[in-house]
């Protein structure tokens, strides 16, 4: 760590609010899944930015056209047409397989308030104005700000910040039971990650996810799914969902749409697209010509570097080899997960050991709690 590091570090803690224990570390460079920091030093990530950067660092084709909308256009707000935006949300709609329309935020978390506004809009027409509860599962994670906070089941995360807004309630995950007594008169939606990703990559196993769609359908309140970490080719298909079968009424979308770029959607199906009526809902910064052109840019290359396919290999690949791993030393309790969304529950409490014994040895990892360790490397990762 050099004189750049030093004095970076300073700064962040003379002006920068305590929100973050920063590892002792400074990126200045990337390229593809290696990371570089202020002294030179290379790195693996298996990280790509906490699901991110799935197309590997610096992607020359994302480069370009954000180079060349910048030059043109950044903003002009939503009152008015863009260059990007409809053609993303059209490429958005033709992934999703069925009819549906978007609505451009700016994160995960913007994207999940969105989809709480649309449910309770939603369940006031068409089961009553008690029906404004919105079910969650144990475990869950959907953001930090305040309605996102409450509907994530993690009392850990919540309880500093308490009274929470009403109007969700949580459930064990993959428990059928639990869901079908929870939806009340009072629900207007089920919210569910396919797969867990914050608290620790715990997969919904595909009957639960069917028996939430069907009983969703036979109590006429929307089901939803948070795929902001597990969209985008993350678990080898475009949203998690295709792997089971089960479409939702609405999904929140961000992190890997515009590889690094601040973009967050709200995707609602043919059900409830169009709930939500003009000054409703807006957002200052969604949806502008720079972070559309680079999510274009990124689903292109998504798919002429057919990362699907190769989340799909590889992670099949790495699951193999960690299950070996798991038989052969006893180091591990559990390996779980799907594409190149891996977690792994380790024996003993040294997760965050590991990650720092990882990182001076060039692994870039990340830890949840002191169990478990979460790999999210880029789509781009070979079984090497």
């Amino acid at each position: 760590m050099g004189e750049l590091f030093d004095r970076t570090a300073e700064l962040d803690r003379a002006f920068h609010l305590p929100t973050y224990a920063r590892k002792k570390v400074m990126f200045v460079r990337g390229e593809g899944m290696t990371l570089f920091d202020d002294d030179g030093k290379k790195y693996l990530d298996f990280t790509s930015g906490i699901g991110v950067t799935s197309l590997g660092h610096a992607h020359p084709k994302v480069a370009a056209a954000v180079a060349a909308q910048m030059t043109k256009l950044v903003h002009v707000s939503n009152l008015y047409f863009v260059e990007h935006r409809d053609e993303l949300a059209a490429k958005l709609i033709q992934l999703f397989g069925h009819p549906g329309k978007v609505f451009f935020a700016n994160s995960g978390a913007e994207a999940n308030e969105g989809c709480f506004k649309l449910a309770r809009r939603y369940g006031k027409a068409k089961r009553g104005e008690g029906a404004s509860t919105i079910i969650c599962a144990n475990g869950s994670f959907h953001g930090r700000t305040l309605a996102a906070l409450a509907a994530t089941g993690q009392a850990s995360k919540q309880d500093a910040f308490k009274p929470l807004p009403a109007g969700f309630k949580h459930v064990p995950l993959n428990d059928l039971e639990a869901l079908a007594a929870a939806i009340t008169d009072d629900v207007c939606a089920v919210m569910v990650e396919p797969i867990q990703g914050e608290g620790g990559v715990f997969p919904c196993t595909k009957e639960y996810l069917q028996g939430a769609r069907k009983l969703c359908d036979e109590r006429g309140v929307l089901l939803m799914f948070d795929e902001v970490q597990t969209a985008f080719y993350r678990t080898g298909t475009p949203f998690s969902f295709q792997r089971c079968g089960v479409v939702p009424d609405a999904m929140a979308l961000a992190k890997a749409m515009a590889n690094g770029l601040p973009i967050g959607a709200i995707l609602a199906g043919e059900k409830c697209m169009d709930t939500l009526q003009p000054g409703e809902h807006g957002s200052t910064f969604g949806g502008g010509p720079v972070v559309c052109a680079a999510a274009l840019a990124t689903l292109a290359a998504h798919e002429e570097q057919k990362l699907g396919e190769n989340a799909t290999r590889v992670g099949n690949y790495f699951l193999a080899k960690l299950e070996a791993f798991k038989e052969s030393t006893g180091l591990l309790t559990d390996v779980r997960g799907a594409g190149l969304m891996v977690g792994v529950t380790l024996k003993d409490p040294i997760a965050a050991r590991v990650v720092e014994e990882a990182r001076a040895k060039g692994f870039v990892l990340l830890n949840v709690g002191d169990s478990i360790l979460r790999f999210l490397p880029p789509l781009v990762c070979t079984e090497k």
